[in-house]
């Protein structure tokens, strides 16, 4: 196992197959493995069960919401793959494994990710290079700045943030500003 090391990158989704009915309980469990050993919310960073809700009506005519799960027995993290986080992850009660040739996981793509509603995608539609924006999260939230730069594909924008008399661009994600 230990060519995670060498070919990890940093957090990808993985995918976990599980027992069918599973699912939510392997999730509470890698949730709560995270709250309790501290060291892991660097390395595991979340957790998954993609669901669509529907409202059906019954014999007797009432509405009943329904959630079905769109890919029984998954389960989605989003993690840093190494030795240690296989090894948690793997030994979870109703985990059968993981998705990948052998005992090798291979990570989703952000293609991927981003098709099946893993992966939220920014919404850069709205901002314009030139846009007055200020930033709303992350370490220079109050400051002000111009969109510089738009890059539909990962979701950052390129914000000039003027500080100290200079001006700096500063790449960030598009949740992490808003327009003034």
């Amino acid at each position: 196992m230990s060519d995670f090391n060498e070919l990890n990158v940093g957090p990808k989704w993985y995918v976990a197959h599980t027992y069918t009915g599973y699912e939510n309980k392997v999730k509470t469990t890698i949730e709560k493995i995270v709250e309790n050993r501290k060291s892991l919310s660097d390395l595991i960073f979340d957790v998954k069960v993609p669901v669509v809700t529907s409202v059906t009506t019954d014999a007797k005519g009432r509405e009943k919401t329904v959630e079905e799960k769109l890919f029984p027995a998954y389960v989605f993290i989003k993690m840093v793959m190494n030795d240690e986080t296989w090894h948690i992850i793997r030994n979870i009660s109703g985990v059968t494994g993981f998705v990948g040739p052998g005992s090798k996981p291979v990570p989703l793509s952000d293609e991927e990710a981003l098709a099946i509603a893993v992966e939220e995608k920014a919404e850069v539609q709205s901002f314009n290079i030139g846009d007055e924006v200020e930033i709303i999260d992350g370490f220079l939230v109050g400051h002000s700045g111009k969109i510089g730069a738009i890059s539909d594909e990962t979701g950052e924008v390129t914000v000039i943030v003027s500080s100290i008399g200079r001006e700096m661009p500063v790449s960030l994600d598009a949740k992490c500003i808003k327009k003034k």
